[in-house]
């Protein structure tokens, strides 16, 4: 280092630095990684170090700190912010001009958790992978060596390169896999649905890790750990087009918005680089999409937040089995909108709503409907809409005034529990 700083100047000492710690992190963290061959459990000193209980503070500023240590770059302006009065949501904002186009942020590719690198570096475990292929949760195996990979880190403690990414985690999560049994009850169908189904990946994980040899019983056996665990992997992981899922910290750190600024994207070293997709002021939160803005639902069960932002929502009209013929009518949680600022309902409510009343009434017509809808003979379906209009207008105030009134007994659900018990209510 010296005969570098000597030959180029002050600057190069900050090259050279930023050189060696991400050359380090890479050897650590890899070959750690490696020797679960001869699983060592960690120490009760090291378990403690690393708190996952949820009332635990997160601690930002050494992470911002290390993140710069290594090699992490970021645009004047960038800068990590609370959205809340309690420091526990926090998201990045520019307190400067950035014109569309601008990098924003530059991750090095030996920084990122890697699916992928994860089942490369522990092997193929045969036994967990036929246990979620069995469970139906195949599409779900790179998320689960990622799982893994966050649990051998956290049994390192503080020698783990990552110890201070996880120490800036949030520990409470409001997410469907962290709800209680009772939460599902208070859930209206698609929320419970999806909120569920998060709920049954990871016992499918908790489970599959009995065939995990190299991290420790105790490890294994952890709900508080292995639910802290899930929860980040599928928080912060973002997928990618050849299949693996990958978390970049402090890129992790963009919340959600239906009105987004930045995009992300990886290079073919493997590097990450996020860039402004847009001209934003001075004092805007930074923000990338989710997923789908018109389906709150799913980014309520998966994330655990409710996006006010969202233009519109799922008209909660919920078939069990819907034919053929209602999902070519458009019977999709993603089309059957009811748009929250113009009060506007999208047309794929009112035809899976006549072609049921028609279904009914009358099948002729019905098929009528079906058939235009097909040929793409608006006129004809719109004659249909018009001759009906009064039974469909009837059949969507009816589902309306329903699910309002399902909301009220939910709601009245909880009244009267226990907010320690049952803390997401």
């Amino acid at each position: 280092l010296s005969i570098v700083t000597a030959r180029f100047g002050g600057t190069s000492m900050k090259v050279c630095v930023l050189v060696l710690c991400t050359t380090i992190l890479a050897a650590v963290s890899v070959s750690g990684f490696q020797v679960h061959q001869s699983p060592r459990p960690p120490s009760s000193k090291l378990a403690a170090v690393v708190n996952v209980a949820e009332d635990a503070p997160r601690s930002v500023g050494p992470f911002d700190e290390w993140t710069s240590a290594c090699g992490v770059q970021r645009c004047a302006g960038f800068q990590l912010t609370s959205e809340d009065e309690y420091g526990q949501n926090i998201g990045v904002m520019t307190t400067e001009d950035l014109p569309a186009g601008s990098p924003v942020l530059f991750v090095p590719g030996n920084m990122i958790l890697s699916s992928f690198q994860a089942a490369s570096e522990v092997g193929r475990i045969d036994a967990a992978e036929k246990r979620l292929v069995s469970a139906k949760a195949a599409d779900h195996v790179p998320q689960f060596y990622l799982f893994l990979k966050i649990l051998y880190e956290w049994e390192q403690g503080d020698a783990s390169p990552y110890f201070p990414w996880f120490e800036s985690m949030p520990r409470c999560f409001s997410s469907g896999s962290s709800m209680t049994p009772f939460c599902f009850e208070c859930l209206p169908p698609l929320a419970g649905y999806l909120a569920m189904n998060e709920r049954v990946r990871y016992i499918q994980f908790f489970q599959a890790l009995r065939f995990v040899e190299f991290l420790s019983p105790e490890t294994r056996q952890n709900k508080v750990l292995t639910r802290w665990a899930f929860a980040l992997i599928y928080t912060r992981g973002i997928p990618a087009e050849d299949g693996d899922v990958r978390i970049v910290p402090l890129a992790d750190y963009f919340n959600h918005g239906t009105e987004t600024n930045v995009e992300i994207s990886f290079t073919e070293e493997g590097d990450c680089v996020s860039c402004a997709s847009r001209d934003v002021p001075a004092g805007s939160p930074l923000r990338i999409s989710y997923g789908d803005p018109t389906n709150p639902s799913a980014l309520f069960a998966k994330y655990g937040f409710l996006d006010e932002s969202s233009p519109a929502t799922f008209c909660k009209i919920m078939i069990k089995r819907p034919s053929k013929e209602l999902v070519d009518m458009g019977y999709d949680h993603s089309r059957m909108l009811f748009y929250k600022d113009t009060g506007e309902v999208s047309p794929e409510v009112y035809d899976t709503l006549l072609y049921q009343i028609l279904r009914e009434t009358n099948p002729a017509d019905m098929q009528r409907l079906y058939e235009a809808h097909m040929r793409g003979d608006v006129a004809s379906k719109q004659a249909i809409h018009q001759q009906y209009y009064p039974q469909t207008a009837a059949a969507l105030t009816k589902h309306v005034n329903g699910f309002l009134n399902d909301l009220n007994t939910l709601k009245s659900k909880s009244i009267g529990k226990d907010p320690a018990e049952h803390p997401r209510l």
